[in-house]
């Protein structure tokens, strides 16, 4: 989180982050199309319509005295691009992992969140607001939502929440949005008290 005081700015980082093919740059798109931004992203993309390095758009919040700006990006999901994503998500205030629903993608799910893990210490992935988001929740064959929060240790996090998404129709999208932006403010108020009360 970056606060301008001057300019009366606070702006936050917010990345998508999961397997390929999960719907990352579909949620996103919806996101943006909700708040009528949707030809605002940048996306870097290959001849198939696969993300390269990121999508990226901006969203922006003004009340009468302070301006909430957030930088919204997806990581790619494609393996070969594996060494960009360490970049993208760096100083990252809130992550909503786009986990695939589908019943043969709960591999692919569990390897993209413990690589996640890897890009973090213990303590600090546990602090970061998380969001994950269980796409594809309109297709009949679904992996065990409880086989996968056990797999990668869900109850043992703070800071965390679950959403069932639809991203094709939107589906979720902004209820997912809403989530996170409520997990970083929330905490960035808590620590603000702490300090306050030292």
């Amino acid at each position: 989180m970056i606060i301008n005081s001057l300019e009366k700015v606070i702006q936050l980082k917010i990345v998508y982050y999961g397997p390929a093919m999960s719907g990352k740059t579909t949620s996103i798109k919806s996101l943006f199309n909700h708040f009528g931004k949707g030809e605002e992203i940048q996306s870097i993309e290959s001849t198939v319509n696969r993300t390269l390095f990121f999508d990226y758009g901006t969203i922006t919040f003004q009340n009468k005295n302070w301006k909430l700006k957030m930088n919204i990006y997806t990581t790619t999901g494609q393996d070969f691009y594996l060494i960009t994503r360490p970049t993208v998500v760096r100083a990252t205030d809130g992550i909503i992992f786009v986990a695939d629903s589908y019943k043969e993608a709960l591999k692919r799910n569990i390897n993209s969140w413990k690589e996640l893990k890897r890009y973090f210490n213990r303590k600090t992935l546990n602090e970061i607001p998380k969001v994950i988001a269980l796409n594809k929740q309109d297709l009949r064959e679904k992996f065990a939502v409880p086989h996968f929060l056990k797999e990668i240790n869900y109850e043992s996090y703070d800071n965390i929440a679950l959403i069932r998404t639809i991203a094709l129709n939107g589906e979720g999208v902004l209820e997912t949005f809403e989530k996170i932006l409520t997990l970083i403010l929330s905490k960035s108020y808590q620590k603000t008290t702490l300090l306050n009360n030292n």
